[in-house]
C-alpha cells in the first residue's frame, strides 16, 4: 500500500468520524439545553431522535407509494416536520410530567427512563419492531470525488452541512434573541428573573421542546448513515451524555469540541481495533481526563 492509499484511507476514515460527530452534535446540543442549561436528566432524549428519524421514514413511504414526483423534494421538508414534531412531543413531555420534577435530578432521571421504556414499546406496536430505512432523494447519493483514490459520501457532507447550520442558528438564538436572553437570565437567577416579569415556566417549557425538536432533527440526519429501530435512539443517548460532560454541562463550544474529539477518536481507534475496544479505549481517554478535570473541557463561569 503507498503512502497516497494509506492517506486517502485516512481522509475517508476522519470524514466517517465526521458523520457521527455530526449526530453526536446535534444529540449533545439538545441535551446541552435540556440538561446543561435547565438541570433536567433526559434519558429519553434517545427517542426524541427516533421520533426523528421514524418521521423522514414515514415521509419516504407516503411520498413513494402516493406522490412520486416529490422524492426529490421530500427530505428539506422531512426534517422541519421531525422538528416540529419531536417538539410538540418535547412540549407535551414537559407539560405532563417534567414540570413536576425541576429540582429533582434523581427523579427527572427515573421518570424520564420510564418515558422512554414506553415510548420504545409505542414504536414496536404502531410502527413495528423491525428496522427501516427511507428511501433518499438521489441527490443524496453517490460520492465525490476530490482527488484520485478519495471518495467522500455526498449525504456526510450534507449531514455535516445541516449540522452546521442548526448550530449557528440556536448560537444565534441563544444569544441574539429575546428566547436567548430569558433563558440566560433563568439560569443565571432563576427568583430574580421572575421578579423581572419573565415567565420562566413558559421559557423551560420551550427550552425543553427546542432541545427534543434538535434531537429529532438529529434522527433525521441519522437516516442518511443508519437504519431505524424502536431503540436506536437509546445507542446513542449515554454517548450525548458523554459529550455534553466532557464539554462542560453549560457550555455549546465544550460540546461542539467534545463531540468532535469523542467522534474522531472512536472512528479512527476502530480502523485499528475491533469496535468494542475501540470504545473502551474512547471511555477510558474520556474518563481519564474527566478524573483530572471534573468540570469539563470548558467549565461555565459562575459568578459568586
Amino acid at each position: 500500500m503507498t503512502l497516497a492509499d494509506m492517506l486517502n484511507i485516512s481522509l475517508m476514515q476522519g470524514f466517517a468520524g465526521l458523520s457521527l460527530f455530526s449526530v453526536l452534535l446535534l444529540m449533545g446540543l439538545g441535551l446541552a439545553l435540556i440538561f446543561g442549561q435547565m438541570g433536567v436528566i433526559n434519558m429519553a432524549h434517545g427517542e426524541f431522535m427516533t421520533i426523528g428519524a421514524y418521521t423522514v421514514y414515514l415521509f419516504s413511504t407516503v411520498v413513494e407509494t402516493s406522490l412520486p414526483a416529490l422524492m426529490g423534494s421530500y427530505f428539506p421538508l422531512a426534517i422541519l416536520a421531525a422538528f416540529c414534531l419531536a417538539f410538540g412531543a418535547g412540549w407535551l413531555a414537559e407539560w405532563a410530567l417534567i414540570r413536576h420534577l425541576y429540582q429533582r435530578p434523581l427523579d427527572t432521571l427515573l421518570a424520564t427512563w420510564g418515558l422512554s421504556l414506553a415510548m420504545q414499546q409505542s414504536f414496536r406496536s404502531f410502527i413495528g419492531p423491525k428496522e427501516v430505512s427511507p428511501t433518499l432523494p438521489g441527490w443524496l447519493m453517490g460520492s465525490w470525488a476530490p482527488a484520485p483514490g478519495l471518495d467522500i459520501p455526498i449525504n456526510g457532507l450534507f449531514v455535516l452541512g445541516l449540522t452546521a447550520l442548526v448550530t449557528a442558528l440556536l448560537l444565534l438564538a441563544l444569544y441574539r434573541s429575546r428566547w436567548g436572553l430569558r433563558v440566560r437570565a433563568t439560569v443565571s437567577n432563576r427568583a430574580m428573573a421572575n421578579a423581572t416579569g419573565i415567565d420562566t415556566q413558559r421559557t423551560d417549557r420551550l427550552t425543553f421542546a427546542i432541545g427534543c425538536g434538535i434531537a429529532g432533527m438529529a434522527g433525521a440526519a441519522f437516516t442518511t448513515i443508519g437504519s431505524t429501530g424502536p431503540t436506536s435512539g437509546s445507542l446513542y443517548i449515554v454517548d450525548a451524555f458523554l459529550v455534553v460532560t466532557f464539554g462542560g454541562a453549560a457550555s455549546l463550544l465544550g460540546t461542539v469540541v467534545s463531540a468532535f474529539g469523542i467522534a474522531q477518536a472512536q472512528s479512527i481507534s476502530e480502523f485499528f481495533l475491533t469496535g468494542s475496544m475501540a470504545k473502551v479505549l474512547t471511555l477510558s481517554l474520556i474518563v481519564g481526563i474527566l478524573m483530572l478535570r471534573p468540570q469539563g473541557l470548558f467549565a461555565s463561569k459562575v459568578r459568586r
